[in-house]
């Protein structure tokens, strides 16, 4: 099973695709894509478009997991990444891809099983989950891989309660 983990943003979007084999997460791609503000709007989301479109194409990807937004007060940045993450859940559309769509908390408890973990735990856990030899880096493409590895444990128990569902007991 693959999935394609994604931090959205604007500026800095992170992603990562890992594969669950057994019990096993494997990274098989991460990175950060970056937009310059000096850029206009419909000019920055389609190079987020066209990033998604390659790493769909690219990977055999089973879904999606885009990790749900909070914002407090900062209203001008929540904009620019609403916007940006409709792109990429357009994209999820399109593909014809099944979407989870877990909470901060949701991926530090999935990742570190602390709902209150720093980043720098994630990042730790991040790269033992994934036998990396090194911290993922930037934070973004943490984010990216820890939401992978949350969607791909989503995504396996929602699989798992559908067949359970269908079964007689």
């Amino acid at each position: 099973m693959i999935c394609l983990g994604i931090d959205p943003g604007l500026g800095r979007l992170g992603y990562g695709i890992v594969a669950l084999q057994g019990s096993m997460f494997k990274a098989l791609s991460y990175g950060c894509l970056e937009t310059s503000p000096k850029d206009a709007l419909e000019k920055r989301l389609l190079r987020v478009h066209e990033t998604l479109e390659t790493l769909l194409a690219s990977f055999p990807v089973d879904c999606v997991a885009v990790e749900k937004l909070y914002f407090g007060k900062n209203k001008t940045t929540a904009e620019m990444v609403w916007q940006a993450r409709g792109v990429v859940l357009l994209m999820v559309a399109l593909a014809k891809k099944p979407l989870v769509e877990p909470n901060p908390g949701d991926v530090k408890i999935a990742v570190s099983g602390s709902g209150s973990a720093e980043k720098m735990q994630i990042q730790k856990m991040v790269q033992r989950l994934l036998n990396l030899s090194e911290l993922p880096r930037p934070d973004d493409a943490a984010d990216g891989l820890a939401i992978a590895i949350t969607g791909l444990l989503f995504f396996r128990h929602n699989q798992r309660m559908e067949n359970s569902n269908g079964i007689a007991t």
